[in-house]
């Protein structure tokens, strides 16, 4: 019994000493953090509430992440004056610059880490059909390029556009750029199927691109595409020219403001009052963008001189408050419509590859939001006293003589797909006329060229009969294109020596200088 009794005692003891250290672990690991958590809650909200005591109220009631990049378009956005008007709205944007990186910007977009931002209208179809979705949408624009892109090469090895269909052509470029949209808008709208699949040698920045042209031989097959200034540089050298450049079409690199959706639904009123704010700005500088433009780009650490400047301002059209609205058809519908630049560079988006379908489905609608301009139109917004005129884009061309048709320098051969006509006639079948429809669409984006249509028969037979035949058929698809709303002093039929070939073709033009 004693025994029995002197082992309970021992297991009682054992007991004793596991609870009471079981309660001491207890007490040190949990009982006393918890504690410990409370007491730095408690102080942490003493705290809180001392500097909520003893703190005033923000002046802004919203904050916006704006992705955003270099370019000098841009200074209107990046001004004291866009600063100055948004305080007075009681918004806070901080700007994000990603370095011109489209899809991270969309993707920031998408997750809601940026709430606004800008892109060009082709980076942003890009950028959506890679994320297979469309996150924001575009309720402004803020200018569209109008000379500052430029393709640049050696005159004598490439006098004009056709020049360049050769597989031996190089393009020496920035990657994800608007010089990249303008070699991309040449290739889908001329003749250039010879270019190889490789002809583009990506460089970055388009001071890049003119130490390669510093770097090589006037024999070279290169074409050097840059913005302002450096195209000015190269042109310095007397046996180089400007192929093309952004002057000569439109609606195809634009810039514009874009929204995240779910921001936009839920904050309609605080985008309506950046986009005022942008519009206010925007006029306040209209008589002195040049020196905005200096400003911007020395405070980025790349100075321009004022003759630079003045060449940069020159090839963009910052776009006002009344502009947009013709834009966007809020009203003022003078302006080529937004949609029918989605539209244009959709196609050529899809024509070269870079896009593997349309990201809208078809709905180029989808890509835009028109309620926040017809609000400030509904309301006679205006962003200042002095009146805003919506700039022409030079649709209608001067009629030429005889002898300056003759005198018109080739700029490029249209890729237009061949015309059918039935055997010996100048009969147009309905796949001509679809395809002389798309002609036309083609023409209104490039306003500042002539076009020569070129008549063709076969060699077979009386000579005299097949020019007269090949000359019916220039006039046939002029016809057509005089009824499609073409411009008549625009249009010259010609009909050369019979090759054999029934096609018709097209090829732009302009005025020596």
């Amino acid at each position: 019994m004693a025994g029995s009794y002197k082992g309970r005692m021992v297991a009682v003891c054992v007991w004793s000493i596991i609870i009471l250290v079981a309660g001491a672990m207890f007490y040190r690991m949990y009982w006393v953090p918890r504690q410990e958590k409370k007491q730095e809650i408690a102080a942490k909200e003493e705290e809180k509430q001392k500097f909520a005591a003893t703190s005033s109220s923000s002046q802004y009631k919203h904050h916006i992440n704006f992705g955003i990049d270099s370019f000098s378009g841009y200074a209107v956005l990046r001004s004291q004056e866009f600063q100055n008007h948004l305080r007075r709205a009681r918004i806070k944007v901080e700007f994000v610059d990603d370095g011109a990186d489209y899809v991270g910007r969309l993707k920031s977009l998408a997750s809601g880490d940026i709430q606004m931002a800008v892109f060009t209208i082709d980076a942003l179809i890009v950028a959506s059909d890679e994320l297979g979705s469309i996150p924001a949408v575009i309720v402004a624009m803020t200018d569209e390029t109008r000379g500052a892109d430029a393709m640049v090469g050696y005159k004598k090895t490439f006098p004009n556009l056709d020049a360049l269909n050769s597989p031996k052509t190089k393009f020496v470029l920035t990657p994800n750029s608007p010089s990249e949209t303008l070699v991309k808008v040449m290739m889908a709208s001329f003749n250039l199927d010879q270019i190889s699949d490789d002809a583009f040698v990506t460089v970055n920045g388009a001071e890049e691109v003119f130490k390669k042209y510093r770097g090589s031989r006037e024999e070279d097959p290169y074409v050097y595409v840059v913005w302002q200034p450096f195209g000015t540089k190269i042109l310095d050298n007397p046996n180089t020219h400007v192929i093309i450049d952004s002057s000569r079409f439109r609606g195809y690199i634009v810039d514009v403001i874009v929204v995240n959706r779910d921001f936009l639904y839920k904050n309609n009123e605080v985008v309506k009052n950046v986009v005022q704010c942008y519009f206010s700005a925007m006029f306040q500088h209209k008589e002195k963008m040049t020196e905005l433009v200096m400003d911007d780009a020395r405070k980025a650490g790349q100075p321009l001189s004022k003759k630079q400047a003045e060449e940069l301002v020159g090839g963009i059209w910052f776009k006002n408050t009344q502009e947009n609205y013709s834009h966007f058809g809020v009203k003022g519908r003078t302006l080529q419509h937004i949609e029918d630049m989605i539209l244009n560079l959709t196609k050529v988006l899809q024509k070269t590859n870079t896009i593997s379908s349309d990201p809208t489905g078809g709905h180029p609608e989808q890509l835009y939001y028109t309620k926040i301009l017809e609000e400030l139109a509904n309301a006679n917004f205006h962003p200042g006293v002095m009146p805003e005129n919506i700039r022409s884009e030079r649709d209608q061309l001067p009629a030429l003589t005889d002898a300056e048709w003759e005198r018109l320098v080739s700029v490029g051969t249209l890729e237009v797909p061949t015309l059918v006509f039935a055997r010996g006639t100048a009969r147009l079948n309905e796949s001509s006329k679809q395809h002389l429809n798309v002609l036309n669409e083609t023409l209104k984006t490039f306003p500042t060229y002539y076009l020569l249509i070129c008549g063709n028969a076969s060699t077979k037979g009386d000579l005299e009969a097949n020019k007269a035949l090949a000359m019916s058929r220039a006039k046939a698809a002029e016809d057509y294109l005089l009824s499609a709303g073409v411009s008549s002093q625009r249009m010259k039929c010609i009909a050369g020596e019979p090759t054999g070939s029934t096609s018709v073709t097209f090829v732009l033009g302009e005025t020596p200088y």
